[in-house]
């Protein structure tokens, strides 16, 4: 059992968002007017590094380098391309109001706010409103293969939580495009000799001098060669957490132990129980498998999210007519109906299930209908939205969502907690900036669809140039080698932490571990926590934690390509990630977006939030191996949206 953190356990004093004072609208111009500059003759004299290569980390070193600095970028993948933004499907937001349906800034920026349960920072929202524009503008110009009207003029559409088309995309695949968007942009730096990437290479350690990022730590995964890299600064773009589910959409590559190695050295970890659960994956049919696959938000613009109105009710959803159909958002949301925020979908869904309407083989799937769109639009006209996503469809599920409709549920996909980031998107250790993903910043309690993609582009392309120009003005630079004894430190930490793992020499699987994990996960830090359920988890992940370094089972040796020992050191970090998560969403004793605390719901099910309390980000700081992390907190102002109870009826 664990109590949640007293008042003596709080401390507000080190957090310094560093947002400028004036009206909103001008923050960020008064930022970048205030800001130092480094000329372009010093620019080539300092080198930046860049772990990941994403949305966020590709266009990040792509800018960098064409303003004139070193980068050297790193990507787990065998290439750059390979990066999990690829699998990104919907589209991407910006208020262009191409539609003239009333969209603007003010109204991207309080949809944003809203659908994050009023749990982000204003500043940094606004912001991303501002410069979402500029995304699209800019990757028109890369040649990215938006969807256009007939005419010729970009296409838009819906996605939920918002009450106008400001969505931009690319069929299902507008991950894919704006990915190679960027890795075109990065990959004409390296032919420029700017950036110089290293493909296959794990990041195990932040080094740390005088207080200050100025390396990493990496393992070669082909060779298991350990290396020291320094530069005058470190840009963190590796994603989300959301793989210590064990199951969720991400790809199996995605982990936490980057970021988590920065928590250790000093970066504080910001909101990590607000994790995403998406509402239209693909549900899982069995034990054996290993990730789920999304199907993107886009579908609910044309599909009808139904269940029977009987229990139990195993006719094929063809011989169901309407008036035996449940279109239960469409009935308790009729404002929004399907486009309903993520996090509002998925418990509803979960709900309906729970209380024994669910479909399909496990009862655990609801019916995501295309009938009525095909007889208004035609085949054809679906098709041209969606037909790679259908396809995709039939090729796993092995059913043909043309005519039978697709069965979905609620699955793990974005993590809204990161590492804390100041405006500039600094951590709390100088010089390590921390962008997209891996940071806390935009999205509060739950994120709107298609935001991820902008709040990466808008952080690698618009925000990083400016920011980090600052921060290495202002500096003073040394010269460092692999000799200094920071460097030394990290990389024997990094090899004696592999070694111990080779060591172990138990009986049960990585894999076996990751599991269990996953389900102590899924339980109690789900959809819906309790108290309770947290305490309990915290036991168990210990336990469980404990087990792992008595009896994991590593085959193999360092000395070569072993991906079971990588899978090793990723489940080691989610264990020692998973309680500080779980603690999070103990101490947070309210609903808000994700965050589903069952003691705080209205009488209609819906989340209930406590703003005289947790009107703040919780920020964590590592207080050692076993030790209880120290609870830090921003407050959180709301001089622009009133804070008020969120409503999509």
């Amino acid at each position: 059992m664990v109590a949640a953190a007293t008042t003596a356990d709080v401390r507000t004093d080190t957090l310094d968002s560093r947002v400028p004072e004036g009206p909103i609208e001008q923050k960020w111009d008064r930022c970048i007017r205030e800001m130092k500059l480094v000329n372009p003759a010093n620019k080539r004299k300092y080198e930046v590094i860049v772990v990941g290569t994403g949305l966020a980390g590709g266009s990040a070193a792509a800018s960098l380098a064409e303003l004139g600095y070193r980068v050297k970028s790193f990507c787990i993948q065998d290439s750059p391309r390979r990066a999990h933004s690829i699998a990104a499907q919907g589209g991407i937001n910006a208020a262009k109001n191409y539609q003239n349906d009333g969209d603007s800034v003010w109204r991207l920026f309080y949809d944003t706010v809203k659908g994050g349960d009023y749990r982000s920072r204003e500043a940094n929202v606004y912001r991303l409103a501002q410069i979402s524009n500029k995304i699209i503008d800019h990757c028109a110009a890369l040649g990215v293969p938006f969807a256009r009207e007939y005419g010729g003029a970009l296409a838009n559409r819906s996605f939920g939580g918002a009450q106008v088309s400001r969505t931009f995309y690319a069929r299902g695949q507008t991950g894919q495009q704006l990915l190679l968007g960027a890795y075109s942009a990065m990959n004409r730096q390296v032919y420029a000799g700017r950036v110089k990437v290293y493909a296959k290479r794990e990041m195990l350690d932040l080094i740390v001098v005088d207080g200050v990022a100025r390396g990493i730590v990496t393992r070669n995964l082909n060779s298991g060669k350990f290396e020291v890299h320094l530069g005058d600064a470190v840009v963190l773009a590796t994603g989300g957490y959301g793989n210590v589910y064990y199951l969720s959409t991400n790809a199996k590559s995605c982990n936490v132990t980057a970021a988590w190695r920065c928590h250790r050295r000093g970066a504080y970890y910001a909101n990590p129980c607000f994790t995403q659960i998406h509402p239209t994956c693909i549900p899982a049919s069995g034990d054996y498998q290993s990730k789920l696959t999304l199907m993107s938000e886009s579908l609910r613009n044309d599909g009808r999210v139904w269940v029977p109105k009987k229990k139990g009710d195993n006719r094929a959803p063809e011989q169901i007519p309407d008036g035996e159909r449940d279109y239960y958002l469409e009935r308790r949301y009729p404002a929004f109906g399907n486009l309903v925020p993520r996090d509002v979908a998925s418990r509803a869904a979960k709900e309906r299930c729970d209380a024994g309407y669910g479909v399909g083989k496990t009862g655990n799937a609801v019916y995501l209908d295309f009938r009525d769109a095909i007889r208004r639009d035609g085949r054809k006209i679906i098709a041209g939205k969606y037909g790679n996503l259908f396809q995709m469809y039939e090729e796993i599920a092995d059913e043909d969502p043309y005519k039978t409709p697709m069965r979905i549920y609620p699955a793990v996909h974005y993590t809204m907690g990161g590492l804390w980031v100041d405006y500039h998107l600094q951590s709390t250790i100088p010089g390590l900036f921390v962008l997209g993903e891996a940071n806390f910043s935009d999205h509060g309690a739950n994120r709107l669809g298609a935001s991820a993609l902008m709040q990466g582009l808008a952080d690698g392309y618009f925000v990083i140039p400016y920011t980090i120009g600052d921060h290495l003005a202002k500096m003073k630079r040394t010269e460092i080698t692999e000799d200094h004894p920071a460097c030394k430190e990290a990389l024997v930490e990094s090899r004696n932490r592999i070694e111990a793992l080779l060591a172990v020499k138990g009986s049960r699987s990585v894999n076996s571990f990751h599991k269990e994990l996953g389900a102590i996960m899924w339980e109690h830090v789900g959809m819906e926590r309790t108290a309770e359920g947290l305490e309990t988890a915290i036991g168990k992940i210990r336990a469980l934690r404990e087990q792992f370094w008595q009896d994991v089972k590593v085959t193999g040796t360092n000395g070569s390509f072993n991906q079971g020992l990588e899978h090793a050191g990723r489940v080691a970090d989610f264990l020692e990630f998973a309680e500080t998560q779980t603690r999070d969403a103990l101490v947070r004793d309210e609903s808000c977006g994700g965050h589903f605390r069952a003691e705080h719901q209205t009488p209609e099910g819906e989340a209930k939030r406590d703003d005289e309390n947790f009107s703040h980000v919780t920020a964590w700081q590592y207080a050692g191996d076993g030790e209880t992390p120290v609870e830090h907190r921003e407050p959180l102002k709301f001089k622009e949206v009133s804070l008020t109870s969120r409503s999509y009826k």
